[in-house]
């Protein structure tokens, strides 16, 4: 038995003896306080038994595993409706460049409360004015006395609301061409000046937020990298994004979920899972979350081997929002007016629904146009789009 087969097994046994407590009908009308306090439960005892932030140090309290360790625990978890949404950022984005950049004091004091469920991070990216263009960013960050003062808002914060920690990218020198000014930090999110409102969707989802930094002070120590030198920690965060994203149904409801809604609904008098078109959606769904799996691994495999990943990452997340959409577009027609009754309770990743409504994972991170963009530069070796802003100061260009 290989140690993939094993790991696998074990995973399917240690999650089928605790996950039921927390999935499924102990979720089921909840509001958001109580499935976030599930969720912290099951993130402790995940930590507990080695499986929470399976690929990070064990000194930290990490799983000391490998990328392909924490791949196939996802996989596995993934078959339980589980209260994990609210550490799908924390664990993934900011704690894990944290870790590189950060002094080994900081690690050893914010890393194990993280991992073990008790804090919850976010990243402090968009604003109004800079989304895909990351680096239009406007929010300042001021030198003074051994720190820094940020003044200016961020948007579209997921979890922002439930964060203690967050990383954040602010414009330390706009005299600089745009890319070149940014200095990134982490900061505590109770910091006297922050304020956090929620932003309301149409899905009626309540994970997104503007924040406002009035006059908020960050010590020097807390700054990840260079200054002026924050982009290239932002690239790395997104790359870590993209690369470490082991779900490829994007908090939407897995194929297995459509197949069993598929053999209950009814279709022409028929189950629907001996629907000819049916049964086309689900194997074109099968085959591109086959090649999604092989993608990501070729990745890892480059990364772990101390190679730079190709565009992997681009076509990755390319395709998982589109598999998504049309899923849960195939599945409302399914299920017919029900699909029209919106829970009000705690996230499910059952919920064909929202997934088909919420476009998010299309935008977030990288939009569908920016991707498409990377994949035409990188891969065709097309011309870059002009850029009438290239290598003027920040402060020029904007007027």
């Amino acid at each position: 038995m290989t140690h993939d087969t094993h790991y696998r097994a074990t995973a399917r046994q240690w999650l089928a003896a605790h996950a039921v407590d927390f999935s499924g009908a102990a979720r089921r009308g909840l509001s958001l306080a109580e499935d976030v306090a599930l969720g912290r439960a099951w993130q402790a005892l995940k930590a507990r038994h080695g499986y929470a932030a399976i690929n990070l140090p064990e000194h930290y309290g990490g799983g000391g595993g490998s990328e392909l360790d924490k791949i196939i625990f996802s996989e596995e978890e993934l078959k339980y409706d589980l209260p994990t949404v609210y550490y799908s950022i924390s664990l993934s984005n900011p704690l894990p460049i944290f870790l590189r950049y950060a002094s080994e004091a900081f690690k050893e004091r914010l890393a194990p409360p993280a991992i073990r469920g008790e804090h919850i991070w976010c990243q402090l990216f968009s604003e109004p004015a800079a989304g895909s263009d990351l680096a239009a960013l406007r929010l300042r960050a001021e030198r003074v006395d051994n720190g820094w003062r940020l003044n200016g808002q961020k948007l579209w914060t997921s979890w922002a609301q439930l964060a203690d920690w967050g990383v954040v990218i602010a414009r330390s020198d706009p005299s600089l061409p745009k890319h070149a000014g940014l200095t990134y930090f982490f900061l505590d999110m109770h910091s006297p000046g922050i304020t956090v409102r929620p932003v309301r969707r149409l899905v009626g989802h309540p994970d997104l937020n503007e924040v406002w930094f009035d006059n908020v002070l960050i010590p020097d120590d807390q700054r990840l990298g260079e200054v002026n030198g924050g982009f290239k920690v932002a690239v790395e965060t997104l790359m870590i994004e993209r690369y470490g994203v082991t779900d490829e149904t994007a908090d939407s409801p897995p194929l297995e979920a459509f197949v069993e809604l598929a053999r209950g609904a009814r279709l022409n008098g028929r189950p629907a899972l001996l629907d000819g078109e049916v049964r086309q959606a689900i194997a074109k769904a099968f085959v591109e979350r086959q090649g999604l799996r092989s993608i990501h691994s070729r990745a890892m495999a480059a990364i772990a081997a101390g190679r730079e990943p190709g565009p992997e990452g681009a076509i990755r997340k390319l395709l998982i929002g589109r598999t998504r959409q049309q899923l849960g577009a195939l599945a409302m027609d399914l299920l017919g007016l029900e699909a029209l009754r919106l829970p009000a309770d705690s996230l499910s990743s059952r919920d064909f629904t929202h997934a088909w409504l919420d476009p998010s994972v299309r935008i977030a991170g990288g939009t569908d146009e920016i991707l498409l963009n990377t994949l035409a530069e990188r891969v065709l070796g097309l011309p870059q789009d002009h850029r009438p802003d290239k290598g003027q100061p920040f402060n020029t260009a904007l007027r």
